[in-house]
C-alpha cells in the first residue's frame, strides 16, 4: 500500500509488539489504544483473547493522542494530527505486511479513540482486511459528513461494539458507521450493550476470538 509521506507528531513512534514473531504467525493484529492511553495498555487485550499463533502490533501516538479534539468535530480541527495517526497505521500494516502476514490476515481493532482510528483508516482504505473491530468507535467527523469513501472492503468482517449510554459515542454514530461500512462491503456486526459504559465486555472478547479464529 503506497501512502504519500507524512512527517507528523506521530512518525517515529515505536510500533510495540507482542505474540508470535511475524515470520511464525499465522495470522495478525493492529491495536490502536485510546486517548491518554499507551500501545502498552492496549497489548494487555492480547492475552484475553488467548490466540497464540498471533503477531500483535501497537503503534504509540505521540502525547498518548491521536487529535486533539473529538472525532464528532470537522475534519480541519484535528489536522495535521489526523492524517499522521492514519500514516502511522498504513506504517504499522506495511511492517505486517514485510513481516510476511498479508492483509487479509490481519484484523484492525481499536478501542474508543483508537476504534474511531481504526474504522476511519478502513474506510479510507477499503480492501479485503482480516477484520476490523471497533470497541466503542465510530467514523471520524462531525455530523453529516459525506461518507462517499471509494473501494470496497471486499466481505471483511467488521464488528462494532458500544453502549447505548456511552458519554464518548453518539448511539446515531455507530449506526451511520455500520451503515457506511455495510456500504462499502463489509459482513458487519453491531452490538449495543445496555448501560454498559465506556468499556469493553466479555461479549465482545468472545466476538472477536471467534474472528480471530476464523483467519486459522
Amino acid at each position: 500500500m503506497r501512502q504519500p509521506a507524512i512527517q507528523g507528531p506521530h512518525q517515529g513512534q515505536p510500533i510495540l509488539t507482542a505474540g508470535k514473531p511475524l515470520a511464525q504467525a499465522k495470522a495478525a493484529m493492529i491495536l490502536v489504544h485510546g486517548r491518554g492511553a499507551t500501545a502498552e495498555s492496549i497489548l494487555a487485550l492480547a492475552g484475553e483473547f488467548k490466540q497464540p499463533d498471533f503477531a500483535y502490533l501497537a503503534p504509540q501516538a505521540a502525547g498518548n493522542t491521536w487529535y486533539p479534539y473529538s472525532f464528532l468535530a470537522p475534519l480541519a480541527d484535528n489536522e495535521p494530527n489526523l492524517s499522521s495517526a492514519l500514516a502511522a497505521l498504513a506504517a504499522a500494516l506495511a511492517e505486517v505486511e514485510r513481516g510476511g502476514v498479508p492483509v487479509e490476515k490481519t484484523i484492525l481493532a481499536g478501542f474508543s479513540q483508537g476504534a474511531c482510528l481504526a474504522l476511519e483508516f478502513v474506510a479510507r482504505q477499503a480492501r479485503r482486511y482480516g477484520g476490523v473491530v471497533a470497541f466503542s468507535g465510530g467514523l471520524i467527523g462531525p455530523p453529516g459528513a459525506p461518507r462517499d469513501y471509494a473501494g470496497s472492503l471486499a466481505g471483511a468482517p467488521v464488528f462494532l461494539g458500544c453502549s447505548d449510554d456511552d458519554f464518548h459515542i453518539p448511539l446515531e454514530r455507530v449506526h451511520e458507521s455500520a451503515a457506511a461500512l455495510q456500504k462499502l462491503g463489509g459482513q458487519v456486526t453491531e452490538r449495543i450493550y445496555p448501560r454498559l459504559g465506556h468499556t469493553i465486555n466479555q461479549a465482545e472478547i468472545e466476538h472477536t476470538q471467534k474472528m480471530m479464529q476464523a483467519l486459522l
